[in-house]
């Protein structure tokens, strides 16, 4: 009996140690799976990683592709319009004479987007005075934008070049409700003149709209004020146009001033001042930028008494603003003034000051509520003194002169002078605070 317990005790200790055996193998094979499946699923981790980085590629890839396949529509249509440039001045007969070319005087741009008529007009007005000065005067439309029928009545014309601006990038305005179309101005402004400055190496410019006539001596006014802007580094610009150019305000062809207000609408600068303002270009309202002290820089710009240029563009950009009031009344000069034999030598910055200041001190000084009135009974020219902008405003809204200011300074200004004749040839000089002592003539009673 004692035999077979001992056996039966010896029997299950070998049970026990193959069980704990069979169990040691378990927990080895089942840390080895364990390993095997953690070592599987890092593995799909890392080959899901790898999927999601090429995924992302391709579609980094495809983006690029869209990318260049709209780089290479623009590329295509820029090499489209430059070979109906070449074929259109192939055309014409254009050849490049060595030794024969003379050198500009400035080249002419008008400024073009979508009024074929407008340009049309614009265009034979040029043409008309144009001709005997070409070469002087090298002529060029630029349009912005793909409107067929502008384009179309530029390339009709043989003595000028068409030059195109295409923007396909989208205009974000800085304000709600601001017009476009003034972003998209400013760009043309922008790209035309850097065309005209750095690939055509022009060391002067004259930029038109597409709404404007000009003047019979337009072309020897421009020869005249660009030898002033070369040796008066005191000037921004040559103008074409007197904001208070009105038929009633104005009335010998001869005289011009200097002005701290830039007025656009047909007007000149330099190469070196183009190379200044380009970097810098603003995005929308070139215009009123221009006007502003940081940018201007306190230089003047040359203007004439009577406007050398017409502003007949009713419909546009600006929807007509002031057309009626301010615009069309404009005496557009009719006079052939040979500019090449007039003394100009007054309006340099050493002389001015004293010119306009002895105008103004011979001028009587008017006082009282009823300036006009007091001024129509005058003889001779006369001054009045206003105190500050809402008081300038109060006077020019009588006499009908605009009333707008930019930066400080109104729109004809010269010092806070603001000149006009009024019905006669009678001088009026709106004359602010600080006017007289800025001329030097503070004595003047």
């Amino acid at each position: 009996m004692g035999k077979w317990t001992c056996d039966y005790r010896y029997l299950l200790i070998l049970a026990a140690l193959a069980f704990f055996y069979i169990q040691m193998r378990l927990f080895v094979t089942q840390s080895q799976y364990a390993d095997q499946i953690a070592a599987a699923v890092e593995a799909e981790n890392h080959c899901t990683s790898q999927t999601r980085l090429l995924i992302d590629q391709i579609s980094l890839q495809q983006g690029q592709i869209v990318t260049l396949q709209e780089e290479k529509k623009r590329q295509d249509e820029k090499c489209r319009q430059l070979s109906a440039l070449v074929q259109d001045l192939e055309r014409k007969g254009v050849k490049t004479m060595i030794g024969e070319v003379q050198v500009p005087v400035a080249a002419v741009v008008v400024m073009a987007c979508n009024r074929a008529d407008y340009l049309e007009r614009t265009i034979k007005s040029i043409l008309k005075y144009q001709e005997p000065v070409a070469s002087k005067y090298p002529l060029f439309v630029s349009q912005d934008g793909t409107n067929s029928d502008v384009k179309r009545k530029a390339l009709s014309y043989n003595q000028l070049t068409y030059m195109q601006h295409l923007d396909f990038e989208p205009v974000l305005t800085e304000r709600p409700g601001e017009i476009i179309a003034y972003y998209k101005i400013a760009r043309h402004y922008k790209w035309a003149l850097d065309q005209l400055f750095i690939e055509h190496n022009f060391s002067r410019v004259i930029i038109l709209e597409d709404d404007m006539e000009i003047s019979p001596d337009f072309f020897d006014y421009f020869e005249a004020g660009a030898a002033l802007l070369d040796s008066d580094k005191s000037l921004l610009a040559v103008s074409s146009w007197n904001d208070n150019g009105q038929k009633q305000f104005v009335h010998d062809p001869y005289i011009l001033y200097r002005s701290d207000f830039f007025p656009g609408l047909g007007w000149m600068l330099t190469k070196s001042t183009w190379d200044e303002l380009s970097p810098k270009w603003p995005k929308a309202y070139w215009d009123d930028w221009l006007r502003l002290k940081e940018n201007h820089k306190g230089r003047q710009v040359i203007r004439p008494e009577v406007c050398r240029t017409y502003n007949f563009g009713e419909h546009g950009s600006s929807l007509g603003q002031f057309f009626k009031r301010y615009l069309e009344p404009i005496k557009l000069n009719d006079v052939q003034v040979d500019w090449k034999s007039m003394n100009l030598s007054y309006l340099t910055e050493d002389n001015y000051v004293k010119h306009f200041g002895d105008l103004v001190k011979s001028a009587k000084p008017v006082r009282g509520f009823d300036p006009v009135l007091q001024a129509y009974n005058i003889d001779g020219d006369v001054r009045i003194q206003y105190h500050d902008q809402e008081d300038f405003e109060r006077i020019a809204a009588k006499f009908g002169i605009f009333e707008e200011w930019k930066d400080g300074i109104p729109r004809a200004a010269f010092k806070g002078i603001v000149t006009f004749r009024y019905q006669t040839s009678r001088r009026v000089f709106l004359v602010g605070p600080s006017s007289l002592q800025l001329l030097g003539v503070e004595h003047a009673l």
